[in-house]
């Protein structure tokens, strides 16, 4: 297996290969700080954070409470919470709770559903979560710069009866382009890239820190929430020597399944919650691999066993988890729409007659856009004025079809909402899966479904940030 060291790639190596690779990772971010019994205060800041190893220069960062990740949201299903968030960054910015369901008005696209919060000024976030699962919070404003320099948290809302493990783990992955002199590098929105795969850096980071290891023992069964935060970067994983079983996709339980050839699609924005039966012999090192780009496999951790047993046989449990409050669409009589995604590299020849509604402004790009939905494309995050490509009446069945028309992979997600995944390229989607992040292949149709019952102007939009940026993004209606 051909592998990327263990350092930073250069600038010239990362655009030969489309992006070269680091690994760091390692301690579970600090909890957010409580304003009451039911509230927490988060603060976007500068702040300095060691990406590239301890014995690395630090790395001046943009990050929620002063660390990266930034502080673990832990909440409680049907619980009210209320999330002050302060900005002293020196720009204006927004928080996306990505994939929970809640009100439009707390959904943090500027424009659309709140005024962005001035540099110096804060909001208040509230809203009572439906759902159990892993989702993660990050900017909706300038969020390509923003989430690019740190700012990304994840959130974990438990579910009401404990699950039967041993422990709860979170890894979250960022994707950093750092300089060799450690610094973030400059260059968001460069049009080249938002025209292909976006911005994929030359570092790798879990939980902010470098992994070598991860402590394990035999015998015990974890849960392993994974959460892809990058910009751009597609992960693949294999954990050789061991059978996870996907439980959740995106926050939202599905029937427990071992993966597709032991790989573990994580588009950014995903989230995939495993379970292990930790099978591995005691004292032995067992490699993570993430190999989703051709030629640029790479070690991402190695699971290390301790010399201790918890248990000589797997744990007598069930590993299914409660499902949540969806509503579960109507087929029969569920309307019926078609999103069709264009542009990009060897596309641009049809991007030149496109109706484009070039509005919001992006930066490096002239204002342009690259991509479109249905001939119509929006740029930037998010503003005033955005007209919805689709209106759909409220507590109606909807079944949409995505059509990726492109020659590049989409991870397309819809605000507010989760998608039942129907099918993909006529074949059925087993496993009763529901996604609010939908990774899709180059010329994939896929068919979704879900009941329009959250009221408010929703975006839909590629979470690839370059692409999105560059007219990837659109406004669903639910009246």
């Amino acid at each position: 297996m051909k592998r990327v060291s263990n350092r930073v790639v250069s600038r010239r190596g990362l655009l030969q290969a489309g992006g070269g690779l680091l690994l760091s990772a390692a301690l579970p971010p600090f909890p957010a700080r409580a304003i009451s019994s039911d509230g927490y205060r988060i603060v976007a800041a500068p702040t300095r954070a060691r990406l590239a190893g301890a014995d690395q220069t630090e790395t001046d960062v943009w990050a929620y409470n002063g660390t990266v990740p930034g502080s673990l949201v832990r909440l409680r299903q049907g619980k009210p919470v209320r999330l002050l968030v302060e900005n002293r960054l020196d720009q204006e910015t927004t928080v996306h709770w990505h994939g929970i369901r809640l009100s439009n008005t707390m959904d943090g696209v500027p424009g659309l559903t709140q005024s962005p919060i001035k540099p110096g000024e804060s909001f208040v976030y509230e809203f009572t979560p439906p759902d159990a699962g892993t989702f993660w919070y990050h900017p909706h404003a300038n969020s390509l710069e923003q989430l690019g320099r740190g700012l990304a948290g994840a959130v974990i809302v438990e579910e009401r009866e404990p699950v039967a493990v041993d422990r709860d783990l979170l890894w979250l992955f960022s994707d950093w382009r750092l300089t060799d002199e450690g610094r973030i590098a400059s260059g968001f929105g460069n049009r080249m890239e938002a025209a292909m795969s976006g911005r994929v850096g030359n570092t790798v980071t879990l939980n902010g820190r470098v992994s070598e290891a991860e402590p394990f023992r035999a015998g015990e069964r974890v849960r392993l929430r994974l959460v892809n935060a990058s910009l751009a970067r597609i992960m693949a994983l294999r954990f050789p020597g061991h059978r996870p079983v996907v439980i959740a996709i995106d926050g939202q339980p599905c029937d427990p399944h071992e993966p597709a050839a032991g790989r573990i699609l994580l588009g950014p924005a995903m989230r995939v919650d495993l379970v292990f039966d930790l099978q591995g012999e005691p004292g032995e090192r067992y490699d993570v691999i993430d190999d989703f780009y051709n030629g640029l496999s790479y070690r991402v951790t190695q699971l290390a066993y301790d010399q201790g047993t918890v248990r000589r046989h797997a744990l007598d449990a069930s590993l299914e988890l409660p499902r949540n409050p969806l509503p579960e669409p109507d087929l029969a009589s569920a309307a019926r729409h078609t999103l069709t995604l264009q542009g990009g590299m060897m596309s641009m020849a049809g991007m030149s007659g496109m109706n484009g509604m070039m509005r919001g402004g992006m930066m490096g790009m002239g204002h342009g856009a690259v991509w479109a939905m249905n001939g119509l494309s929006m740029t930037g995050d998010g503003h005033a004025g955005m007209e919805p490509a689709l209106t759909f009446e409220r507590g109606r069945s909807v079944v949409l079809v995505l059509r990726n028309e492109t020659a590049w992979w989409h991870p397309m997600h819809f605000h507010g909402h989760s998608l039942r995944v129907l099918s993909r390229n006529g074949k059925r989607v087993p496993h009763r899966q529901w996604q609010d992040t939908v990774l899709m292949a180059p010329k994939d149709v896929i068919e979704v479904a879900f009941v329009a019952d959250n009221p408010g102007d929703w975006m839909l939009h590629c979470h690839v940030i370059d692409h999105q940026m560059a007219g990837m993004m659109t406004v669903l209606s639910v009246t």
